[in-house]
């Protein structure tokens, strides 16, 4: 994997000339995961959007750079609320898709080694419909790990799970993307809490940063520092309403 970079984006958006967010500097530290908070209509998953080189609708006056100096946009991986999988496609097909689209030849070694990694391997031949919620996801992840970007994405992609199996997920995710530069979308306090290395919450005034507990994540939902974590998050969310 390219070693990962820092991340900074800065300036503001607008749709039609009004304040889509207000004027912001956000920096993901290399190889942890920033935690994005805020209500909806703030203007997270238009950061995030913007970092991939994805449409916002938004005119954005800033600029968006590595520590590196290098390009952002082809160094992403992007995981999205939905699972987007290929209905018609397999399990296989659907974690290999990206070099596919892009005219290449599959790393099959590599693409087995993940759907093993995600406790799929007994299911590689069968469509999504086939498949349950947290595995959908799981077959998501794989996909997205498969595209071994240093700079990883992620928009809510374990909000629609239940309780347990988002834990799970949490988990998987936490372990799987060690290394990487990672930017987490959440409107969930409690997954903050459990995996941010950096937190901060997005107002319509702006950013407020949240120190995170100090144990490693993803951590213990009941750990008294998390749930504090959890708690503050909470009173930044409701005073921002």
């Amino acid at each position: 994997m390219i070693p990962a970079p820092d991340l900074t984006i800065s300036g503001t958006a607008t749709i039609e000339g009004a304040p889509l967010f207000a004027p912001l500097s956000l920096t993901l530290g290399s190889g942890q995961w920033t935690c994005l908070l805020g209500g909806s209509g703030v203007g997270k998953t238009t950061v995030l959007r913007l970092i991939a080189g994805l449409e916002t609708g938004a005119d954005f006056e800033g600029q968006i750079t590595a520590s590196d100096d290098q390009t952002v946009a082809d160094r992403v991986a992007y995981m999205a609320q939905d699972d987007l999988l290929l209905p018609w496609a397999t399990v296989a097909q659907n974690v290999s898709l990206g070099a596919r689209l892009r005219g290449e030849t599959p790393d099959i070694e590599r693409r087995d080694r993940l759907i093993e990694r995600m406790r799929l391997q007994d299911h590689m031949a069968k469509k999504p419909s086939e498949l349950s919620g947290g595995q959908r996801q799981r077959v998501a992840l794989a996909r997205t790990l498969m595209e071994d970007r240093p700079i990883v994405l992620l928009d809510e992609p374990f909000s629609a799970l239940d309780a347990r199996t988002r834990a799970d997920m949490q988990d998987l995710a936490a372990d799987a993307l060690k290394g990487r530069t990672v930017l987490l979308v959440t409107h969930d306090p409690g997954e903050a809490a459990r995996l941010g290395q950096s937190i901060v919450v997005m107002t319509p005034q702006g950013l407020t940063s949240c120190d995170p507990p100090a144990a490693p994540a993803p951590r213990h939902v009941d750990d008294l520092e998390t749930l504090e974590t959890q708690g503050a998050l909470l009173r930044l969310l409701r005073e921002a309403a």
